[in-house]
């Protein structure tokens, strides 16, 4: 019995020893596997840095670039696109202007009742509708008498309201989203369809000739007083790879995201305030546009315009710089979108890639640390899969425990369960990627504002008004913040002050029919 008993006891023991080594290497395995994703965090962070010095670089290069673009077509990675807008609301404006947005298989109509310097815009309303599938590749007159009859349906509902001078033509601003070049301030050829269109007796028409032959067949009496093209031809087209709307979070548009609303968004702030003299969107997409002297665009041919001023459309979405903090995860976005080498500055600031990139480094965690498990979730293998919606709202998570983020990994990626820990690595994550575009965006706009020579304090204390648009800016707070310090950080303490962010209005509804407004025939009378 004795040597049963102490046989027992070694056994025990054995196993006791056996226990403690599979704990001891799981630890290991689990130490590992941890150190592993601590790497890939601190090396994405140290890649992803934008000291002040860097951005003062990046801004410079923007300045270079733009002064390059003006100088030439193709004479720069920016397009520095001439607008034909040479006069921007004053808030003087006063009656009634209407605005058509066609942008792909629905359009708007808006009316837009302004009461001067005093009242402001008393009234705006609007109607949509759904251009029949028929019509999208039928004749031009087809599609154009369309649309001119919901006009003239809108505009007969203003009897009860408004009481049109006589002699008067009303007057529209046509947001037109699809590829043309414009040629003045209220024409424009088309290039070719997009988002399913397909007239072929309409490409090479001048869009606002086509309209205006509709109204007067319908017999409206209105006049095109402004084109806002918001897809120009030299814009390439990126592909949204998610077809619903991404919630609230950003201005989606069939299957192409706009970003080129900017012109809208800068006449609308112009009207609010008249020290806007720049406008940026940070949405699905990116870019900003900037009030130039006409004289200092040595591109331009022909006699300068009256009020000496041109609005610029810089399109700085396509900025490219070596300073630029670009990851293997920026690289790999490009390399498989549609337009590679294309928009580089956009991929990396604006709110269709954001929450891609997040998705890389995660995959990246999971298959080379075991982030989420054994397995790598199947989800997070799909391209798109996480929006910067959801990243913005396991950004801004503040319950203790990041129930959010916890909630979020589980409905999006089916991952059943995630330590506190883990929560805090996607947390920190996003702060990486949002500061990262945030303060790229900042150094963006101190680039304009060193072209424009208001990036130092003037005297008399006068303040430069950015209007802002977009839903990353709008909604993702962290951002919006971030991008605000920085740029009051670039620009010193001293001229912070007069720098001043201002929400805009609907640049593709309202803008557009504020510059209808002020391109107006009867500005005089």
């Amino acid at each position: 019995m004795g040597k049963v008993a102490v046989g027992a006891a070694v056994i025990g023991a054995a196993a006791v020893v056996g226990v403690a080594a599979l704990v001891v290497r799981q630890r290991m395995r689990s130490s590992g596997r941890w150190a592993r994703v601590m790497a890939i965090v601190k090396e994405f962070e140290e890649k992803c840095g934008t000291p002040e010095i860097k951005l003062k670089q990046i801004a410079d290069a923007m300045t270079v670039e733009m002064h390059a673009g003006l100088a030439s077509e193709g004479g720069s990675k920016l397009k520095m696109l001439i607008s034909y807008v040479d006069n921007l609301p004053t808030g003087d404006e006063e009656g009634v202007f209407y605005a058509l947005d066609l942008g792909g298989t629905n359009f708007r109509v808006l009316r837009v009742q302004l009461g001067g310097r005093e009242a402001g815009i008393v009234h705006q309303e609007f109607a949509e509708a759904s251009i029949p599938p028929a019509l999208m590749s039928g004749s031009s007159d087809a599609l154009f008498d369309y649309i001119a009859e919901k006009l003239a349906s809108f505009v007969d509902e203003e009897e009860k309201l408004y009481n049109q001078p006589p002699g008067k033509e009303r007057e529209l601003g046509f947001t037109f989203s699809f590829p043309c070049m414009q040629t003045s301030i209220n024409s424009g050829t088309l290039i070719r369809w997009t988002k399913g269109f397909s007239i072929d007796d309409a490409v090479g028409q001048d869009v606002v000739d086509e309209l205006t032959k509709a109204l007067k067949r319908k017999r409206v009496d209105m006049r095109v007083a402004a084109l806002v093209s918001s897809f120009f031809v030299q814009k390439f087209c990126v592909q949204v790879l998610f077809s619903d709307c991404l919630d609230a979070f950003f201005f989606c548009d069939d299957d192409l995201p706009q970003v080129n609303d900017t012109i809208g968004t800068l006449a609308g702030g112009k009207y609010v305030n008249k020290d806007v003299s720049m406008a940026v969107i940070l949405g699905t997409g990116s870019n900003a546009a900037y009030v130039e002297r006409a004289q200092a665009i040595p591109k331009w041919h022909g006699p300068l315009p009256e009020s000496g001023d041109m609005v610029i459309n810089i399109e700085w979405g396509n900025f490219r710089s070596s300073c630029l903090p670009l990851t293997e995860y920026d690289h790999a976005t490009d390399v498989e979108s549609l337009n590679p080498g294309e928009q580089i500055f956009e991929k990396i600031i604006s709110g269709m890639y954001l929450g891609e990139i997040l998705r890389r480094v995660l995959l990246r965690m999971a298959e080379e640390a075991f982030f989420f498990g054994d397995e790598v979730p199947p989800k997070l293998k799909i391209a798109f899969v996480l929006r910067t919606p959801e990243m913005s709202a396991m950004h801004q998570d503040t319950s203790p425990d990041l129930k959010r983020v916890g909630e979020t990994l589980k409905s999006i990626l089916d991952v059943s369960s995630t330590s506190l820990k883990k929560r805090r690595v996607v947390v920190e994550l996003c702060n990486i990627i949002a500061t990262r575009g945030a303060r790229l965006a900042a150094a963006g706009i101190l680039g304009v504002l060193k072209k424009m020579g208001r990036d130092t304090a003037k005297e008399g204390g006068e303040k430069t008004v950015i209007a802002m648009d977009g839903g990353l800016y709008e909604h993702y707070t962290e951002y919006r913040k971030s991008l605000q310090n920085t740029v009051a950080e670039l620009v010193g303490e001293e001229h912070a002050s007069s720098i001043v962010f201002e929400q805009s209005i609907d640049g593709s509804g309202i803008g557009a029919a504020l510059l209808a407004a002020s391109h107006s025939l009867y500005l005089n009378q």
